[in-house]
């Protein structure tokens, strides 16, 4: 499992069907819990992914700027002034390469949310095994069937999937922006994350509250 969950997180035994939870129920909580470290490690690296962002885009700026003043300059600034400029390559080369381990790390974390979604996928073959094409007839927990999970979850992976290819075109192109609106952009869309809306909370919550991580 995906160390451990957080202490908001409380199991109350009346809330589940079941005193013992093992098997198919046991594969699915602990899933349930990953999904919950996951999305906490991803909010982490998206705060730090943002600083880095936006020091690159101050830099760059203050470049683009400098260059332009350089430009006016009569005579033109010896070539030593431009490595004393405030925020030089060497400091932009260090942002970069602060956020491409964000990504990086973000890589890692929905390669896991997809190895959660192919273990659920697998609990679903299982119950189709053993019960039909239907699925078994008493919940595992509350009400869910595992199809419904296998919903869920599947709608969480798509999401962290189309958001993390959106980091990876901010990491590609945020260092080479000099037009300040454009950086707005794209600091703008790294920060409010469009492909995670507040459904996909919610749908975290529900897979909470339906394994028992919540009490309802």
């Amino acid at each position: 499992m995906e160390g451990s969950l957080s202490a908001d997180i409380t199991v109350t035994s009346p809330n589940r069907k079941c005193p013992a939870v093992t098997g198919s129920s046991r594969k699915i909580k602990d899933n349930a819990a990953d999904w919950h470290n996951l999305m906490l490690r991803w909010e982490k690296l998206n705060e730090d992914g943002f600083t880095a962002a936006g020091n690159i885009t101050a830099i760059t700026l203050t470049r683009s700027q400098s260059d332009q003043r350089l430009l006016l300059d009569d005579p033109p600034s010896p070539p030593s002034a431009m490595s004393e400029q405030p925020g030089g390559a060497a400091e932009l080369q260090e942002e970069c390469c602060k956020l491409q381990d964000v990504v990086h790390k973000m890589v890692t974390v929905v390669t896991k949310m997809e190895r959660l979604m192919t273990s659920q996928r697998g609990v679903q073959d299982l119950e189709e095994f053993q019960f039909g094409p239907e699925g078994r007839k008493v919940p595992l927990f509350h009400s869910w069937s595992t199809k419904h999970f296998n919903e869920a979850c599947g709608f969480l992976l798509a999401s962290f999937q189309q958001e993390l290819q959106l980091k990876q075109l901010v990491l590609q192109e945020v260092g080479h922006t000099a037009t300040s609106d454009l950086c707005m952009v794209y600091l703008s869309c790294w920060l409010q994350q469009p492909f995670l809306p507040p459904q996909t909370r919610l749908g975290l919550e529900a897979l909470l509250l339906e394994t028992g991580h919540r009490p309802l």
